[in-house]
């Protein structure tokens, strides 16, 4: 299981760092209907094709489907490098079969619907799990002792400086005295 998240989150640098918002268009020259915004959701020229559905699934098709430019409902290579390349993304034929080797679950070289919907999960927990981590940061990128203590104590849980030493070192895997977001990462999927 740990190979396989770690999969993932190789892949989902491509659609991580994406975070403009993607206008639904109804028909040529209609003004858009909705706007969200998502990690995978640039702006495109296309037209989502999939207009059934309701709340978050609908919003996930819908920029499954700007991905998806035949409409047959599985993404491949060559659809996953023309998408970003209408972006402005260059996405060389080797990392685009690369990202569809990491996400395709059945084995058929293609992404389909429930492959996406694994990795907007993942990058939705990954998110939630960086804020969290966040919230215990003292210097940036890592948890020192001093931090955990401090939070702690906002959380009505006071420990002493002895004690969040020792509990950092129980999560230090590389002995450098913090922990950092992989540690972090680690320590709350145990």
């Amino acid at each position: 299981m740990a190979n396989s998240d770690n999969r993932v989150s190789k892949s989902s640098k491509w659609f991580a760092n994406k975070s403009l918002k993607l206008s639904f268009n109804g028909r040529r020259g209609s003004k858009p209907s909705s706007t969200i915004s998502s990690p995978a959701s640039p702006l495109s020229p296309r037209t989502p094709r999939i207009n059934s559905g309701s709340g978050e699934d609908y919003q996930l098709r819908q920029v499954f489907s700007y991905f998806d430019g035949n409409g047959d409902g599985k993404v491949s290579a060559l659809e996953l490098r023309s998408y970003f390349g209408s972006v402005g993304e260059y996405m060389s034929h080797e990392e685009a079969q690369e990202v569809i080797n990491d996400l395709d679950e059945d084995g058929d070289d293609l992404i389909d619907f429930k492959d996406f919907l694994k990795l907007m999960k993942k990058d939705a927990e990954e998110e939630d799990l960086r804020k969290a981590f966040e919230m215990f940061e003292l210097e940036k990128g890592c948890i020192t002792p001093k931090s955990l203590q401090r939070m702690l104590c906002r959380l009505g849980d006071a420990k002493s400086y002895d004690e969040c030493v020792a509990m950092i070192q129980a999560f230090d895997t590389d002995g450098n005295g913090v922990v950092d977001f992989n540690e972090f990462h680690q320590m709350m999927v145990a």
